[in-house]
């Protein structure tokens, strides 16, 4: 019998979306039909998976990382739009497609989302797409090259980062001043400050003010 598979493709760049919906299709058969949405901000990402949890369910999730924020900044990344996936569409799988192959940075996702597929887009074919697909639909986890090369060799940092550190970072990378961070973190001016000197043991930032730890952030992929 044909069943159909509800996919939303997230990612802000045209080009990439379209090469992985081309893919995708060229796995349609008699016994699978692929009904493809996308989006390219985390703004119209979580409007079709809010309307997705109160309708028809997506099957498969591709997430990209680096997205425009939402435009209230409370979802800054698609690391965000999983743990969002997560909540809402719970037997939803969901695959992170991304540009950073940092061991802390990947970590991190692997903690934070429990990915059912994570593929670094250095590592990805069209075969490699097709059946990370495939295998995420049967019998998850699928980890691209890359990832699984961590995983084998343990080169991580043990330390994650949660969705009020990664608030944190991205206000400061905007200019909000760290006096004016309560008005956007629900934290004590203190409790902000103690998040700060820990990000800044965590990123081994010895410098005072704000812009090395930016630096380093962004060097590892948080920003």
């Amino acid at each position: 019998m044909n069943k159909d598979i509800k996919v939303l493709i997230v990612d802000d760049h045209p080009m990439i979306i379209e090469g992985y919906k081309n893919a995708l299709l060229g796995i349609n058969s008699d016994e699978m039909t692929l009904r493809i949405d996308t989006a390219d901000s985390c703004d119209g990402a979580y409007t079709k998976i809010k309307n997705s949890s109160t309708g028809t369910p997506y099957d498969v999730i591709f997430l990209d990382i680096k997205l425009p924020p939402s435009a209230d900044g409370k979802i800054i990344s698609g690391e965000d739009l999983g743990i969002k996936v997560k909540e809402l569409l719970p037997d939803t799988k969901v695959v992170i497609l991304t540009m950073f192959n940092n061991n802390f940075r990947i970590h991190n996702i692997l903690k934070n989302i429990n990915p059912d597929g994570f593929l670094v887009k250095s590592d990805v074919t069209s075969d490699e797409l097709m059946r990370a697909f495939q295998v995420v639909l049967t019998d998850p986890p699928y980890y691209s090259h890359t990832v699984t090369k961590l995983l084998r060799t343990r080169i991580i940092n043990e330390v994650v980062l949660d969705d009020i550190d990664r608030n944190i970072l991205f206000h400061l990378s905007k200019g909000i001043k760290t006096k004016n961070l309560t008005e956007y973190i629900p934290l004590s001016l203190a409790a902000i400050e103690k998040r700060k000197r820990h990000l800044k043991e965590v990123f081994d930032v010895e410098k005072k003010g704000d812009e090395s730890l930016l630096e380093q952030a962004r060097n590892t992929g948080f920003l």
